[in-house]
């Protein structure tokens, strides 16, 4: 493409060279650069981009995107703009043909619950023969491929390529998790959403290199209302009209709120072997009378904001219902299948909050047992071992304490902070420092309506000890010590 397509939609002050020359590719890491590729000058916390300019010019740029001044030799061109991340997402979305204009797009923002909402939406959709692709903490789903990334929400360029290649193997719809830093860095910016969401805001990414305090972190939340259609917003949240401040699009409300434009109601547990979870009615917009096979109240919030995106797309009810009900969230309290009357739970519970939250929800289903298998991970703050033994130790029958991501510290030491906080309980625990014998003994000692949770590493298929990733699919696993425990018997 011409420099002047890529850059038609932006502002920006032509410094050197002209716009007619022709562009390969669109880089924003100089390493990878190729000949007659445009160079964009990302600022981060650690990198600024405008260091790296001779080197994208060495390995073939031959146009850089700049918001500082610069010096580089004559025939580069050079363009300067206010932001670059926003003129990098804009340029992308023309570089692939602003692939988001054939699909409808939803986005979902929030502190909880981006990626279990996400899934509900894709596997409706799906089921009612609707192809959607996915882009979130699971990575990008596109059918039954899947590929990792680094962020929740990757940088604009990789979104776009992805948006692309859902339009060229036939998706209908995308949808993805719109994360207060991919908002604050532009990521989802150069196109326009469909269908925003807004789950429920906490205290959460404050410090560090996220947000300075909760204020920045409510307006970059905020961000998604101003590029949307549809805005679609939790009303029981206290924080919902913050986040809808100079909104752009038109409204829509779910809750218990009976103000709600969708309301839940008459909300029953469901508790039976290999399926815990809720039921519940809703009356407004849409009148349905739904279970969904993951438990807790959160779980409702999180299928009436499901269900508000998907009547959208003039489904049967059936098919909502019917896709509420099957949805599975990898590593979200994700239900393994067991012989016998138990359950088995994997679950990314990593801290003492999201393990309260999860522990506090099982309890209301009276099990047998409640037993926990957790560990830690290294390189991070005690405060956050000793709680978490703390949490568990109160609210579970039976502890068992195991390796996490230990990375660089000494899995037994991480242990004894984590007993620490056990110690402060009255709650019964057992240390099984290797992970796969940990579950393997939490199995073979399961009894008639325990409940098991798998906390800490969800979705990952790894653990990171001393520096390297090994493999270590909790599923694999599972199946691996049925299969032996079976040959036992």
């Amino acid at each position: 493409m011409k420099l002047a397509d890529l850059v038609k939609k932006i502002d920006f002050l032509l410094v050197q060279g002209n716009l007619d020359v022709e562009i390969s590719d669109i880089f924003y890491d100089s390493r990878k650069c190729t000949n007659h590729s445009v160079f964009v000058c990302l600022k981060g916390y650690e990198a600024d981009g405008h260091k790296f300019i001779n080197s994208a010019v060495d390995k073939g740029a031959v146009a850089l995107v700049v918001s500082d001044k610069v010096q580089v030799k004559k025939d580069v061109t050079v363009i300067r703009v206010k932001n670059t991340r926003e003129a990098l997402a804009f340029m992308s979305a023309e570089f692939f043909g602003n692939p988001a204009l054939q699909l409808k797009t939803v986005a979902i923002t929030g502190t909880k619950g981006k990626t279990t909402v996400s899934c509900m939406i894709r596997t409706v959709l799906q089921k009612a023969g609707i192809k959607t692709g996915l882009i979130g903490t699971l990575g990008v789903i596109i059918d039954d491929e899947v590929t990792k990334t680094i962020n929740t929400t990757p940088e604009s360029y990789e979104i776009q390529r992805f948006l692309r290649k859902m339009v060229d193997s036939g998706c209908e719809c995308a949808v993805m998790e719109a994360s207060s830093q991919g908002l604050k860095w532009h990521r989802m910016d150069g196109f326009v959403f469909d269908y925003g969401v807004f789950t429920n805001l906490s205290v959460d990414h404050i410090g560090g290199n996220e947000h300075k305090d909760m204020q920045e972190y409510l307006e970059c939340k905020s961000l998604l209302f101003k590029k949307c259609k549809v805005g679609i917003v939790n009303i029981d949240d206290k924080n919902y009209r913050k986040i809808l401040k100079n909104h752009t699009c038109s409204i829509e409300t779910y809750g218990f709120s009976h103000d709600a434009d969708i309301v839940a109601f008459n909300e029953k547990l469901i508790s039976k072997s290999c399926y815990i979870g809720i039921h519940f009615e809703t009356k407004g917009k849409i009148n349905l009378n739904i279970d969904v096979d993951i438990p807790g109240k959160f779980s409702i919030y999180n299928a009436l904001a499901a269900l508000s995106v998907c009547r959208h797309f003039k489904l049967p009810k059936a098919a909502i219902i019917k896709g509420l009900n099957e949805v599975k969230v990898k590593g979200r309290i994700e239900s393994v299948p067991v012989p016998g009357n138990f359950t088995l739970l994997i679950d990314y519970a990593h801290n003492a909050l999201s393990m309260k939250n999860i522990l506090t929800t099982l309890r209301e289903y009276r099990p047998n047992r409640l037993i926990t298998l957790f560990g830690a991970g290294g390189n991070r703050p005690k405060i956050r071992r000793y709680e978490m033994g703390e949490v568990s130790g109160r609210l579970s029958d039976l502890s068992v304490v195991t390796a996490d991501n230990s990375r660089d510290e000494d899995v037994m030491d991480i242990i004894s902070d984590i007993e620490v906080g056990l110690r402060k309980t009255r709650g019964k625990f057992i240390v099984i420092p290797d992970r796969k014998e940990a579950i393997r003994y939490c199995i073979s000692i399961a009894k008639d309506n325990d409940i098991i949770v798998l906390a800490g590493k969800g979705h990952e298929d790894y653990q990171e000890i001393n520096g390297k990733r090994i493999h270590f699919d909790e599923r694999e696993v599972v199946t691996d010590i049925l299969k032996e425990l079976s040959e036992v018997r």
